[in-house]
């Protein structure tokens, strides 16, 4: 995407902000003219509400933006939906919330899925970036999300699993990193027999992208993304409306290739791995079947309970790889179940994890960047629902109750006790736009699993 931003304009228009409590007394402290029109304009002071400033010779002279008494980066983003087209300057402080961060939201507000569109949209406000604003860190943040949803936003025609192992070998280039790419029938010679076995149906052959970077010695930090590209629900087809929207069931590898990106970007001090099985969900005479028992890099095997559970079947070859090194921590981001949509919603990803201190670092970065998880249990109670009288393991319990936690268990058996380990079952998508958050993909907890690797390696325990 063009980001938003120039270095400096000597015709920029300045943007005060205004504390919603404390509205009434500086409009008191307006002149008359200006009190008559922004009284005019309708706005009341709510927060969110925006009025631009007339000048005396009757072009626009700035704008004022009301932010609620606790702001969030978010409130600030409104600014590139309410603004008319120009060259802006933030000339207040928006406090608590830092220049770097509003302007993280003011570049993710612009951000637009025109590869389709014959007719681009017109360009809208631009800004000035602020002395205050760390301009390297908020641009790779902002680039970083704006990869992952133009990823989750492309339809499944231009987004397989080639596709998808393209983007991270861009990424891998540009950070020279190393990474390494296991296609079709070398992933049954390789030991990934479910990332084979889900993805074979498909005329795009399945593949487990492997990105390493930095230095061997540093602490070790792995992140696993689910890389459906499109999910029939094989075998077990999914109605026409639960299809629909299948080409964001790759959203949790691009996820993790965004915070991937902001990692490398910024240069941390870890030895980061990540692990992305990148397979289509398809039906096809060799499509796995229901009741089918399919071993595993682990070892184990697994009885098909349901096809349309796939994701955690792929996941669990590249959680067993991940583990066996032995990371200081290890995130996996997945949209894997409707359940956790019913439990928590489209905008709340369900954090389920067997470490109480990586669990807190999570949701206390969550809270900080604003960045919200809630965490779910794993409930050993419910283990019992994955037993299978012919393997070792059930993908999917017959009964519909639980079924986030479930998941997560069944992920569980192939993560070892002693690797601290994250799961994030995710919607990655805004089915609405807000400020900062256009509908379309979005790569949610990217921004607060970035925050917690950050704290936790310049604060090791």
């Amino acid at each position: 995407m063009s980001l938003p931003f120039v270095d400096r304009s000597s015709s920029s228009l300045p943007v005060q902000f205004v504390g919603q409590p404390k509205w009434r007394t500086w409009l008191r402290e307006q002149s008359a003219a200006r009190r008559g029109w922004i009284e005019s304009t309708g706005v009341s002071g709510h927060s969110g509400d925006l009025v631009v400033l007339p000048g005396r010779d009757g072009k626009v002279a700035g704008a004022v933006l009301v932010i609620p008494p606790a702001p969030t980066l978010w409130d600030f983003g409104v600014l590139t939906s309410k603004l008319p087209a120009g060259t802006w300057r933030l000339v207040s402080d928006p406090a608590p919330v830092s220049m770097t961060d509003a302007m993280v939201a003011i570049g993710l507000g612009t951000w637009k899925f025109e590869r389709y569109k014959a007719k681009k949209a017109k360009q809208g406000p631009r800004f000035v970036w602020p002395e205050a604003a760390d301009k390297g860190r908020a641009t790779a943040m902002i680039e970083a999300i704006a990869m992952a949803r133009d990823l989750i936003t492309t339809p499944s025609s231009d987004m397989g699993p080639a596709e998808l192992a393209a983007a991270a070998q861009d990424l891998a280039k540009a950070h020279k990193a190393k990474v390494k790419v296991i296609v079709g029938d070398d992933l049954l010679k390789q030991n990934y027999p479910m990332v084979h076995a889900v993805g074979r149906a498909s005329t795009r052959a399945p593949r487990l992208i492997d990105l390493v970077w930095g230095r061997e010695s540093d602490p070790k930090v792995t992140l696993v993304g689910k890389g459906v590209c499109f999910d029939t629900g094989g075998l077990d087809l999914k109605p026409a409306g639960g299809m629909l929207n299948m080409k964001k069931d790759m959203g949790g590898a691009a996820t993790v290739l965004a915070v991937a990106a902001m990692v490398m970007a910024a240069k941390l001090p870890v030895r980061l791995r990540m692990l992305v099985p990148a397979v289509e969900n398809s039906v096809s005479g060799n499509a796995f079947r229901p009741l089918d028992v399919v071993p595993t890099r682990k070892g184990i095997s697994v009885e098909i309970g349901n096809t349309d559970a796939e994701g955690r079947l792929i996941l669990c070859d590249a959680l067993h790889e991940g583990a066996s090194e032995k990371p200081t921590m290890m995130v996996d981001c997945a949209t894997l179940t409707g359940a956790a949509r019913v439990a928590l919603g489209t905008d709340l990803p369900a954090l389920f994890c067997n470490d109480d201190a990586l669990a807190e670092d999570l949701l206390a970065a969550g809270r900080d960047v604003t960045d919200p998880m809630w965490r779910l249990p794993l409930f050993a109670g419910y283990r019992h629902l994955l037993n299978s009288k012919v393997a070792d393991i059930n993908n999917a319990p017959g009964v519909a109750f639980g079924g986030a936690i479930t998941a997560a268990l069944y992920l569980k058996e192939f993560v070892p006790d002693d690797v601290p380990w994250a799961h994030f079952d995710m919607m990655a998508w805004n089915n609405a736009s807000r400020p900062g958050r256009p509908e379309g993909g979005e790569a949610q907890a990217a921004r607060a699993i970035f925050a917690a690797i950050e704290k936790r390696i310049s604060n090791p325990t």
